[in-house]
């Protein structure tokens, strides 16, 4: 069955088109807030995304931990988006990592088609674009691979990219080390809301439970970049997301009603506050809703970690410790997939009355 009658967006920008074909072109009103990336990244006036410098985040010494913390609080408050430095993650690895899905995304388009998804049954790791599934039949400019990486025992290594031949090696010990530091990050925060330290932990899945998901995001180069998006206005529906990129700018943070443009950081990880943290959080940590802007002159990709909690086993709502008489609870119990359905639908609905 086929499952896309468009072709990859790798493709289209390969054929030598000068304009854009209109299912990529935004809506109008959309339209008026994008610009050239490389000038948005250099703008030094205005609010900043924050960066965390996590060297003392372990340290002996309480007090230079909880100075750590409390950093790492305000941008969870204020933002729920920030740069890690000093994150334990050698830039050897991340560098080997960008490397092999480099790699990947060079090979010819009908290579990487041998691990092509198919969306309509479900299956959606892979490799893959955005299908028209919204009302509105938007797409974005952008091809992907997908795949859960972590934990080891339930990853399905048949659909890993067999080329570079190194990738399996990497990827799976990149995943270990983010694995570990998405622990950190969760103890901490956990101590910033007045928990127990593996509180937030156990909360979304837990060593078992927690699900790794690795989304390489292709961008490639666009004749028409004022008029598409590499990935359209949303929020993480993960508990944090990790994401490393290439040095080509394109992420956007809708921060106090401005599109914000994040900085390229030497050796730094974004990291994402997601849905699933802001609910159990009860709103306290944001999950910001962010796009990604394409340029011409050069390709850009991101690899995506989603920490996600189990779709089934565990519902979602503010922790008690996070609702107080003047605090009600912000969001509805729900599980993780009813949450995944209910932005959906809420979408659709969007898409439907504009």
């Amino acid at each position: 069955m086929v499952t896309s009658v468009l072709p990859r967006v790798e493709s289209l920008a390969s054929s030598g088109i000068q304009s854009i074909p209109k299912e990529y072109i935004r809506p109008q009103e959309e339209l008026t807030s994008i610009g050239n990336v490389f000038e948005e990244e250099k703008k030094e006036e205005g609010p900043q995304v924050p960066t965390i410098d996590l060297t003392e985040i372990e340290s002996e010494d309480e007090e230079v931990r909880e100075r750590c913390r409390q950093e790492l609080k305000k941008a969870a408050m204020e933002w729920g988006v920030m740069h890690l430095v000093n994150h334990g993650i050698s830039e050897e690895l991340m560098d080997r990592v960008r490397k092999v899905g480099q790699k990947f995304f060079e090979l010819p388009v009908e290579e990487k088609e041998k691990y092509a998804n198919d969306q309509s049954s479900g299956n959606v790791q892979g490799y893959g674009s955005k299908l028209a599934n919204n009302a509105s039949g938007q797409l974005e400019w952008e091809d992907y691979f997908f795949h859960l990486i972590f934990p080891e025992d339930k990853r399905d290594l048949s659909i890993w990219p067999k080329i570079p031949s190194e990738y399996t090696e990497v990827t799976s010990e990149y995943a270990r080390q983010l694995r570990g530091l998405a622990s950190k990050i969760l103890s901490a925060l956990s101590i910033c809301l007045g928990l127990e330290e593996g509180r937030l932990e156990k909360e979304v899945g837990g060593v078992e439970e927690l699900l790794l998901q690795l989304k390489i995001n292709y961008y490639p180069k666009c004749p028409q970049p004022e008029l598409a998006l590499g990935v359209e206005a949303h929020t993480d529906i993960s508990a944090l997301t990790f994401i490393l990129h290439n040095m080509v700018p394109g992420l956007q943070l809708f921060y106090q009603g401005k599109w914000v443009t994040a900085k390229c950081v030497p050796n730094s990880i974004i990291m994402h506050i997601g849905d699933t943290i802001e609910i159990l959080s009860n709103g306290k940590f944001k999950s910001i809703l962010h796009r990604g802007l394409v340029n011409k002159e050069k390709v850009r990709i991101s690899w995506a970690v989603f920490c996600e909690p189990p779709k089934d086993k565990i519902i979602l709502k503010p922790l008690p410790e996070t609702v107080s008489e003047t605090e009600p609870p912000l969001f509805p119990p729900r599980t993780f997939a009813q949450h995944i359905e209910h932005k959906l639908f809420r979408k659709t609905q969007d898409n439907l009355s504009n």
